[in-house]
């Protein structure tokens, strides 16, 4: 089987030949290429060729196009420094929204009006290209909570849950309807699966997350879905709280960090939820020989049981050792979904 067709049977319930293997690689991928991650941000040529070469050298089943946070605040004129080998920082002091009455006259970017959003959809296309069916091509967008803390700033957003909860409603349609037409072209220009990050939904506690964030993620999964593509939720930190509500959203995929444990999402989400996760990215995945990384995909992958895919908890970390990174895409290339039981 290709890298595609494995996850695509795999997130229908059907027979593979291994267990899908889908790493998040931003830094790891751009330091193999042996390119600056300045470059790797704003050149969707430089992204996909590290892509291409991260997947090709360990065995990914799939290519993706996330790199940082930063483009749709970009390209709506939000303040963003660069560095020239990290990843563009969105500056919270100059937020695009720190007056909230502007949010009345914001107008959604077009993503194909030559901005950052732009240069990720050509790199969906390059990347659509050069894998030729071989892999699942990934995009990404940022969830309703993460996009409204680029915009209004984070510890500033999490005062207008109590101050102001008919703005932070506003801004999250705003939000949404952005990310609906943002992934809208990148399903056109060949994504087969959308990835949705929204960590800063893990920072919010499970009030504030189902009275506000989990109606518009729902929206969101259910738009993605309805312009036929697939959805991986992404949300960083500890989400055992929130995992009834992420369980029902309907996400093709659901990642685990690894604060947030296997086993009890199993047993709150239900058998049939894909689960993706969580090795710990520094003290396993980095710091950890390659038999301590075997052990621990192996515990992810009995606590999950078949609906799981192999990846770390969040960003392989860039000085990841190569032969430690190798042995949790080795678990992958050696087991089947149903190997749960003797991994």
């Amino acid at each position: 089987m290709t890298g595609r067709e494995r996850v695509l049977a795999h997130l229908r319930g059907q027979p593979v030949d291994r267990l899908p293997l889908m790493p998040i690689t931003m830094m790891f991928a751009a330091d193999l290429a042996g390119v600056r991650y300045g470059d790797y941000a704003r050149d969707h040529r430089v992204l996909a060729e590290a892509q291409l070469r991260v997947a090709e050298t360990f065995g990914f089943d799939h290519v993706s196009v996330i790199s940082d946070p930063a483009r749709e605040t970009a390209d709506l004129g939000g303040a963003v420094e660069w560095f020239e080998d990290q990843p563009p920082a969105i500056v919270e002091s100059r937020a695009l929204l720190a007056d909230k009455r502007r949010l009345a006259t914001l107008e959604p970017p077009d993503p194909l009006g030559g901005g950052r959003m732009t240069d990720r959809i050509r790199g969906i296309a390059l990347l659509r290209e050069r894998v030729a069916g071989d892999r699942i091509v990934e995009g990404w967008i940022e969830g309703p909570c993460a996009m409204a803390a680029d915009l209004r700033g984070i510890n500033t957003l999490m005062l207008d849950f109590v101050d102001d909860p008919g703005f932070v409603r506003d801004l999250f349609e705003f939000c949404v309807a952005m990310e609906l037409e943002f992934a809208r072209a990148q399903f056109a220009a060949g994504a087969d699966l959308v990835g949705v990050g929204d960590a800063a939904a893990s920072l919010v506690g499970p009030r504030f997350y189902y009275e506000f964030v989990w109606p518009y993620e729902k929206k969101l999964v259910e738009g993605l879905h309805a312009m036929g593509g697939l959805v991986r939720l992404h949300i960083c930190g500890r989400t055992r709280k929130l995992y009834d509500g992420m369980g029902r959203l309907g996400a093709d995929i659901v990642d685990l960090d690894f604060a947030a444990p296997v086993d009890e999402a199993r047993r709150v989400m239900g058998p049939h939820q894909v689960l993706l996760g969580n090795i710990e990215p520094v003290g396993v995945l980095r710091n950890g020989t390659p038999d301590i990384v075997y052990e621990a995909v192996g515990r992810c992958h009995r606590e999950a049981g078949t609906r799981y895919i192999v990846g770390a908890g969040c960003e392989v970390v860039r000085d990841t050792p190569h032969e430690n990174l190798r042995a949790l895409c080795r678990y992958a290339h050696e087991r089947r979904p149903e190997d749960y039981s003797t991994a």
